[in-house]
């Protein structure tokens, strides 16, 4: 529990239990000799397991730890993770633009959320599988076979402690869906924890909407795209759902910087889409 004392290259502070987690990580993938290079929210540029990347034909792009401002409450937390083919494991100094592929092309991306049980969702193109480990065996055993999310849902999560730095769409929109209007299934309840995953897993089994959108203080909001973002998106896709920075695809969107940050509205189809023609009409 408790700081490091030392702040990561998003300038946030560092957890011990980010620091052990993002080691693990290094540690588990340089052992299995089929990672060549990790992005990771904790460290600045890439690690290269291997001066040749020859028989290692994936990256591994990582948000170690989730949510980490919850470990000193014992809040749920969880690891995101997104996989992309290297395109040439050749190469002995691999270039960050290797990296900073479109989120179409991750070959598979998901999360483990641990929390009440520890859950792996994940997928590789062919639709979204859960998987709950099961401590008396010591293995993952299929839970939540096919997922699918509903078209739309009854439940919106966004940090509403940040309203005052909104812009006037995400205001109206939030405001949209807390009024009362039966026709329309409205209003809709607000469920937030603060960690990503638990707020993306339950939206995922539920329906509904997650948003961190853009504001007045960060244009770009505060989300990374390669690690966050783009991993979530695919599973919210193969599960019939939707993700958009508001104007675009999160899939679509051509990264330039490893640690890249987006805006994220991402849910139940019919939900983001709501979203998003509250962007355009501002």
């Amino acid at each position: 529990l408790g700081l490091t004392g030392k702040t990561n290259v998003q300038g946030e502070a560092v957890r011990k239990l980010d620091e052990f987690a993002n080691s693990v990580f290094l540690s588990a993938m340089e052992y299995s000799q089929l990672v060549c290079e990790i992005v990771s929210e904790e460290m600045e540029g890439a690690a290269r397991l291997s001066r040749s990347c020859k028989g290692r034909k994936y990256s591994l792009l990582i948000d170690p730890l989730d949510g980490s401002s919850n470990i000193d409450i014992n809040g749920t937390v969880g690891t995101i993770f997104s996989i992309h083919r290297q395109r040439d494991e050749m190469m002995d100094e691999s270039p960050d633009e290797d990296l900073l592929q479109k989120g179409s092309a991750q070959v598979a991306a998901g999360y483990v959320m641990y929390g009440p049980s520890t859950i792996l969702v994940y997928t590789s193109g062919d639709g979204v599988n859960g998987f709950t480990l099961d401590p008396g065996i010591g293995e993952f055993v299929l839970s939540h076979e096919n997922i699918r999310m509903l078209a739309r849902g009854k439940t919106y999560a966004t940090n509403v402690g940040n309203r005052a730095n909104w812009f006037p769409w995400t205001q109206q929109f939030v405001d949209y869906l807390s009024e009362a209007d039966a026709l329309t299934g409205r209003p809709y309840s607000l469920r937030y924890v603060g960690s990503l995953v638990a707020d993306f897993h339950r939206t995922l089994l539920e329906g509904g909407v997650y948003l961190y959108p853009g504001d007045k203080k960060k244009s770009n909001g505060k989300l990374r795209l390669l690690y966050e973002c783009a991993p979530l998106a695919m599973v919210a896709e193969q599960a019939g759902g939707r993700a958009s920075n508001g104007t675009e695809r999160i899939l679509d969107i051509q990264p330039t910087e490893l640690h890249q940050r987006s805006p994220l509205i991402i849910g139940s189809a019919e939900d983001v889409a709501l979203a998003e023609r509250f962007v355009q009409a501002a």
